[in-house]
């Protein structure tokens, strides 16, 4: 069976050369030209990925991804931005996207990431992971995408969820930003890496009794991030 992608955008010249080789790639596509009707096509539809581009007529991509995942709605999603901007790229991964291009973009590149994404969510779905990792009260269930604190359910975006599950596969061991950005989103971010500094603060504010003193996920100076067993 192929696999489906959904193009969001309204530049009629970008869902062409998408279009072409995606499909050239071995893909089936489908096409939503404003937010509304994307969201509408991906809640509907069964699609593999979703590529969905930031600015949008009446509804921002922004506001596609967020409710999407409000809904509970999985589906791997690459966003697309015109912005060179760190703000945007940071505000779309923190709401659930799985990656990002910034416009111009060379066809091959989307295509790479496409298949690099697809790969990744295929290798979580076949339950090559250990049933869970147990950290003190941190539970961590990778088939599942869940994790638990003394008990209690957590709350993750995609990504903090990848990238707990990273350091906790390496606990005890000093892991660079540049690690965590090639491994968690694939691919480094030149002089990005405030991207990994924002998800920590963000798991550190769900795991941590004390944010100011952190006991899982312990900072390196000069170095990274560890996971550490709470003495």
């Amino acid at each position: 069976m192929e696999e489906k992608v959904l193009i969001v955008d309204d530049e009629q010249s970008i869902v062409t050369l998408l279009q072409y080789n995606i499909e050239k790639s071995g893909f089936k596509t489908d096409i939503a030209y404003d937010g509304a009707e994307g969201l509408e096509k991906a809640v509907s539809g069964e699609f593999d990925l979703i590529i969905l581009d930031l600015m949008l007529p009446g509804m921002e991509g922004t506001e596609v991804c967020k409710a999407l995942r409000q809904k509970q709605i999985e589906t791997p999603i690459l966003m697309l931005t015109a912005k060179d901007d760190e703000f945007d790229k940071v505000l779309g991964l923190e709401l659930g996207a799985d990656d990002y291009l910034t416009k111009p973009f060379s066809p091959k590149e989307v295509v790479a990431r496409i298949k690099a994404i697809l790969r990744r969510t295929k290798k979580r779905e076949s339950g090559e992971d250990q049933p869970f990792i147990k950290i003190s009260d941190l539970l961590i269930y990778p088939q599942q995408y869940e994790a638990t604190i003394k008990g209690d359910s957590l709350a993750f975006t995609r990504k903090e969820f990848e990238l707990l599950h990273y350091l906790a596969k390496h606990k005890g061991k000093v892991l660079s930003r540049d690690q965590l950005l090639s491994a968690v989103w694939n691919y480094d971010f030149v002089g990005d890496t405030r991207i990994v500094d924002v998800h920590v603060s963000h798991l550190r504010e769900k795991i941590e009794p004390d944010t100011k003193h952190p006991v899982y996920i312990k900072t390196i100076r000069g170095l990274g991030y560890k996971m550490e067993e709470p003495y």
